[in-house]
């Protein structure tokens, strides 16, 4: 009979609209889960019954069933944040993690730093990044981000650069004497520099004018510092000579003696470069940049050296392209990792795991792993989260369709109970 396959209609309607409204439940329930994205239930009818063969038309439907729970990929809202840790993804990428089931993927950036100084997740699953070289220069190399050693180690100076413009006026007569410097100079200023321990090391440059466009120079440091050397006296470190054109450009620089020998086990011998600008003959460049000879009086316009002592970290961040970034108490700031991103083909088609992760599937595809704003990544934005795509008010309006849905197949069951009722009362 007919009305038997009625029941079973209606059963079918009144399962898919309870798993429907199962998903719907899901949806309302993550509503403030960072990164999580909706998603909709999708109907297929089952085979129908044909009364007529494989003539087509005259067919009878036998019920529904789910026939899919996609996710709806929509861009959630971003939301700022003070947590430096916290990311954001705006577009289809997805931030990669390892951890206890292998390589999972997720769009939540609410990351934090554990205990052994690793970019994890809320349930511990380790951020992967491409590393830095000592250099600080992101490399190709797909790693767990890692929180750096607390102390930098300590960097030697290797280069000393000085502009300066030094008066074309000064009085020849003037003779220099390393026990009384100060006052046999012609001009003098300090400059910091480090050994190979991280010592920091005043270094006193004293300028003499020798003959016309041609200066001489030594650069000094307190004895007691120095090997050899003694408290209360300066030593010479570093000698040489600078020569200038007619119209005040640096023509020559040279370096006429050098003896960077300091104490306290640092490397002896330390060789330093002492660039004074961008000289003609010596650079073979225009003169331009750097060391003047004016009739002015003689200043330090500017200096840079590059060596470092240890230093402790004082603070990190993420950039807008996922770089970390760390600054140390000696003023130096250093790449560590960018964050890495992952991109599916068929995103609709990965596996979800739980915590807000999905895994690899076949009908996903293999991820494309690079960096932000390239192959169609999307852009990171730090110190932001990406909130959940539900709307509650869609799901509202999807909970009552559903749920009518349910009590109209309900009423079909009980309608078809009425009829089968008739049928047994046929023999009374």
């Amino acid at each position: 009979m007919g009305v038997f396959s009625s029941l079973y209609t209606g059963v079918s309607g009144m399962t898919s609209q309870g798993e429907a409204l199962g998903v719907i439940g899901d949806n309302i329930a993550n509503v403030n889960t960072v990164g999580f994205k909706a998603s909709r239930a999708e109907f297929q009818d089952i085979m129908s019954k044909s009364i007529k063969g494989i003539l087509g038309g005259n067919q009878i439907g036998r019920g529904v069933k789910v026939g899919a729970v996609n996710p709806i990929l929509t861009q959630g809202n971003t939301d700022t944040t003070e947590k430096a840790t916290d990311l954001a993804i705006q577009g289809d990428g997805m931030f990669v993690l390892k951890g206890s089931d292998g390589e999972t993927f997720t769009r939540d950036g609410s990351f934090h730093f554990d205990k052994e100084g690793y970019l994890v997740t809320n349930d511990n699953q380790r951020v992967q990044g491409f590393e830095a070289d000592e250099k600080g220069k992101i490399i190709n190399k797909l790693g767990d981000i890692k929180f750096p050693r607390v102390l930098t180690p300590a960097k030697a100076t290797t280069k000393i650069k000085m502009e300066l413009n030094l008066d074309s006026r000064a009085d020849l007569a003037k003779k220099f004497d390393e026990k009384d410097p100060y006052t046999t100079s012609h001009y003098s200023t300090g400059v910091e520099m480090y050994d190979s321990q991280g010592n920091k090391h005043l270094l006193t440059m004293f300028f003499n004018k020798v003959n016309d466009r041609e200066w001489e120079y030594k650069g000094m440091c307190d004895g007691k510092e120095v090997t050899g050397g003694d408290a209360g006296e300066m030593k010479a470190v570093v000698k040489g000579k600078l020569t200038f054109t007619v119209d005040g450009k640096l023509d020559t620089e040279e370096i006429t003696s050098s003896d960077f020998n300091f104490k306290d086990g640092a490397l002896q011998d330390q060789k330093i470069a002492i660039d004074f600008g961008d000289s003609i003959k010596t650079d073979g460049g225009k003169g331009i940049d750097g060391t003047k000879q004016y009739g002015r009086e003689s200043d330090l316009n500017s200096w840079h050296q590059d060596g470092a002592m240890a230093g402790t970290i004082t603070g990190m961040s993420f950039n807008d392209e996922g770089v970390l970034t760390c600054l140390y108490s000696n003023g130096e700031a250093r790449d560590l990792s960018q964050v890495a991103l992952a991109k599916f083909e068929n995103t609709e088609g990965l596996f979800k795991v739980g915590n807000n992760r999905l895994k690899e599937s076949r009908e996903g595809g293999t991820p494309s792993i690079g960096t932000a704003g390239r192959a169609g990544r999307g852009k990171l934005f730090a110190k932001s989260l990406e909130r959940s795509t539900v709307d509650l008010a869609t799901e509202f309006v999807n909970l009552i369709q559903n749920q009518r849905g349910f009590q109209a197949n309900a009423k079909t069951i009980s309608t078809t109970d009425q009829l089968l009722e008739e049928v047994i009362n046929i023999k009374r």
